[in-house]
Order: C-alpha cells, then sequence, then structure tokens
C-alpha cells in the first residue's frame, strides 16, 4: 500500500435524500451492484478501511465484503460538511479521504495522488482543480484540524465543503496532473439524476 495510505481512513457520505433522483439512488443498480458499492470498493483499493456516514434513521445498506463501518450523522440532511465531520470524530486516523456514495468512478490513482499530495504539503486538504477551481469531492483531509474547523463552520450555521476549503489551507492537485490518471475524468462523476447513471 501506498506510504501515504497508511495513516488514512475512508469516508462514504451516503445520509443525502436523494430527491433529484425520486427514490433511494445509493441502491440503483450499476454494473449489477448497487451503487454505494462502487465508491467503497474504490477506496478500499487505496485505504485499509471505509467508514459510511447514513442519515440517522437510514436504514443500513448492504456493503461490499471489506473492512466496512458505519455511523450517523446527528441530524437529517444537514449537508456534507456535517457528513463529513461525523466521519472525522469516529476516526484513528491522521488523514481521511472523502467520497460521496453516489461517486462511482473514483480512480484509486487519484485518490492516492491527493493522499500524496496532502502528506508531501501537510495542507489541511486537498482537492482536485476543475476549470481553475477547487472541487469539493473528492477531498482529502487532515482529521483533527479539519474537525475542528467544521465544527466553527457548521456552529455558523455553514454546511458546505466549499466553507471548509475557504477556511483551512488547501492544496489544489492541477489538472493535467490527475487527468494523466483518469482521462476519461470519471473520479468528478457523481449521480444526481436516473440518467447519470448511463454517463
Amino acid at each position: 500500500m501506498n506510504p501515504a495510505a497508511t495513516d488514512a481512513i475512508g469516508i462514504v457520505l451516503a445520509g443525502g435524500a436523494s430527491r433529484r433522483f425520486g427514490s433511494d439512488k445509493l441502491a440503483a443498480e450499476v454494473g449489477g451492484r448497487p451503487l454505494l458499492h462502487h465508491a467503497i470498493e474504490r477506496l478500499l483499493q487505496v485505504v485499509p478501511e471505509v467508514v459510511v456516514v447514513l442519515g440517522p434513521k437510514a436504514d443500513r445498506p448492504s456493503v461490499p465484503a471489506g473492512s466496512v463501518t458505519f455511523v450517523r450523522d446527528e441530524l437529517e440532511h444537514e449537508g456534507p460538511l456535517a457528513g463529513t465531520a461525523s466521519g472525522l470524530q469516529h476516526l484513528g486516523s491522521e488523514r481521511a479521504i472523502v467520497v460521496g456514495g453516489d461517486m462511482p468512478g473514483l480512480e484509486p490513482e487519484v485518490a492516492r495522488a491527493l493522499l500524496r499530495a496532502s502528506h508531501e504539503t501537510g495542507a489541511v486538504a486537498a482537492v482536485l482543480s476543475d476549470g481553475g477551481d477547487g472541487r469539493p469531492l473528492p477531498i482529502v483531509v487532515r482529521t483533527e484540524p479539519a474537525l475542528a474547523a467544521a465544527r466553527r463552520l457548521l456552529a455558523d450555521g455553514r454546511r458546505r465543503l466549499r466553507d471548509l476549503l475557504a477556511e483551512v489551507p488547501t492544496v489544489v492537485v492541477d489538472e493535467p496532473t490527475w487527468t494523466a490518471l483518469d482521462p476519461e475524468r470519471r473520479t468528478l462523476l457523481d449521480v444526481d439524476e436516473p440518467s447519470d447513471l448511463d454517463r
């Protein structure tokens, strides 16, 4: 395993409402497996353990084989920053790589590039450049400072991961670097509507 990944655990955000999708999108089948399985399986190629963050009342979904545990958001539909904080407060690792449960195309080598950038720079957050802007997911964060910042932001009513990027030192992996590892840019694909499953 990449040395930069040995101090990291994966977090999969799975507490959303799937409003635009119209049903539980994480249970929708992609390639014969639930959408949620893809994000978990790809993370498990990079890190030794994955934490899945569920809504407070959600049924526990099926997950693929591997070291997978569950935690729950304290409140319903508080957004990705709250979900990230819920995952981070249960970790014993120095870093976490966070993805959405609706992101089936994570390229493991791109995840490793994010972990290396975090490890080499010491930045609190590491993200991918997309059109000159840092995309909030996937993101690698240093657990303790990211959790402290997330709690401050949530207390102020700020719930976006972009708020976190504006709050903490962030390194951005440039597009030529990460797209060389993922030319089709599937790492950034997220499923919001049924038609997205055909992409």
